[in-house]
């Protein structure tokens, strides 16, 4: 008499992702001819599949079983002179561990589990050489961005301190992480691909805040004592560029009618930025004649650290200086001063203050053409303290001198098509 009672289906399922996922990491041991094998690893997923099917007493003899089968592999690699197996001892206990989780109906941590485990047996020659290259001070600054971001972030409080609202710990600290996070991904970047590496972070980090972006291409010049100048020239205005595209985006998708009147002004903005680009691609020489050498062939000098935590710090405090001055400035001016302090909203962020401007046109507070002047004004202040970065941190006068006329000239033609739209808003 058959017993409907007893789940076939799902019994069957689970013992078969067991033994799947033990074939699948027993074959990747099988290949490199170890002791424990295909058929060692099926067998020990499937027990601890049995054991998670029957419950926790039993699930936890078939890991005490595992554990035996891996003292008797330890004890006959070793009577054989070939060591022990810590490795595959390993593998074979998360392999149990799988089993257990499958047999008890966990599909998806099982399958990640076996996934995991077979890529690190897989991987192992690549880890190895990645482990042996990393340099302790690259080890210490990936443990140190893991402070910042993990323990020290959730650790602070939210909101602000102050019952003006002016100081908030946790917009603050994500500056000094986007400083030491772009300045990690230049690193890595710059030892993968060289100068090129750069300029695709420029651009990355220009849509995430160009004003970190840029400080922390300007502090790369000065650690490399001006080597990296032309790199940092084409990474600065790359960022500057990614900023006008970012916030025209911003307008697009939060008030749309704002978009017409600001195109041509931002239009302008990036066709300064582009052409300076293309002209000053090339360095030039004493005599003037055009190097061949472009700046994404710039030798790149080895680097001491993957990012300064000074550095970090510092340029938190400053931005945590900007904000408190950009709030104190638009509380003081009024709804009048809409212009003023959209220009000082762009020194602290750029993003914001065209977020701002463009939900005020969405709410009809501002028209369609006054909010793209402030818009206009936001982006012209950001470019602003891009340049006044590069001059301060960047250590280089011959890359301040050609980062000033890349981004004068930006401001420059963005002033003019703010003009021509408040012309054409009186018409």
């Amino acid at each position: 008499m058959t017993d409907a009672s007893w789940p076939y289906w799902p019994t069957l399922v689970r013992l078969a992702l067991a033994l799947g996922l033990g074939l699948f990491v027993g074959i990747e041991r099988e290949r490199r001819r170890k002791e424990a094998g295909l058929r060692t690893f099926a067998f020990a997923a499937l027990m601890g599949g049995v054991g998670g099917l029957l419950g926790e007493p039993f699930a936890l003899v078939a890991l005490i079983l595992v554990g035996v089968l891996v003292v008797l592999l330890n004890v006959e690699t070793i009577h054989t002179g070939e060591g022990a197996e810590i490795t595959t001892s390993a593998a074979l206990f998360v392999m149990a561990f799988a089993g257990v989780l499958a047999g008890q109906g966990h599909t998806f941590t099982a399958t990640a589990l076996g996934v995991m485990t077979a890529g690190l047996l897989a991987w192992k020659e690549p880890l190895a050489g990645f482990s042996q290259a990393l340099t302790q001070s690259e080890f210490r600054s990936a443990v140190l961005l893991a402070i910042l971001a993990f323990v020290i972030y959730p650790a602070l409080p939210s909101g602000s301190l102050d019952p003006w609202n002016l100081v908030q710990p946790r917009a603050a600290w994500i500056t000094v992480i986007l400083v030491a996070a772009l300045g990690f991904a230049n690193y890595i970047l710059l030892k993968l691909y060289g100068a090129r590496g750069v300029e695709l972070t420029g651009f990355l980090g220009g849509l995430v805040n160009s004003t970190v972006t840029v400080a922390e291409l300007a502090n790369r010049v000065s650690e490399s004592g001006g080597h990296l100048a032309n790199v940092a020239f084409v990474g600065v205005s790359l960022a500057t560029a990614a900023m006008l595209v970012r916030n025209g985006i911003i307008i697009a998708l939060l008030a749309p009618a704002v978009l017409p009147p600001a195109l041509i002004p931002l239009a302008l903005m990036l066709l300064g930025t582009g052409t300076a680009l293309w002209m000053q691609r090339r360095p030039r020489t004493a005599d003037g004649a055009a190097q061949e050498a472009s700046a994404a062939d710039e030798p790149v000098p080895a680097l001491n650290s993957p990012f300064s935590p000074l550095a970090a710090l510092r340029f938190g405090a400053i931005f945590l200086g900007l904000q408190i001055a950009g709030t104190l400035a638009q509380r003081g001016l009024g709804p009048a001063g809409f212009y003023a302090v959209s220009f000082a909203g762009g020194f602290v962020s750029s993003a914001s203050a065209v977020a701002a401007a463009a939900n005020l046109a969405a709410a009809h507070t501002l028209q369609p053409e006054v909010a793209a002047v402030g818009v206009v004004l936001a982006s012209g202040a950001s470019v602003m303290v891009n340049l006044a970065l590069v001059a301060r941190f960047g250590g280089d006068r011959r890359l301040t001198r050609r980062i000033t006329t890349v981004l004068g000239s930006t401001i420059v033609l963005g002033a003019i098509g703010a003009i021509a739209v408040v012309a054409v808003g009186k018409i």
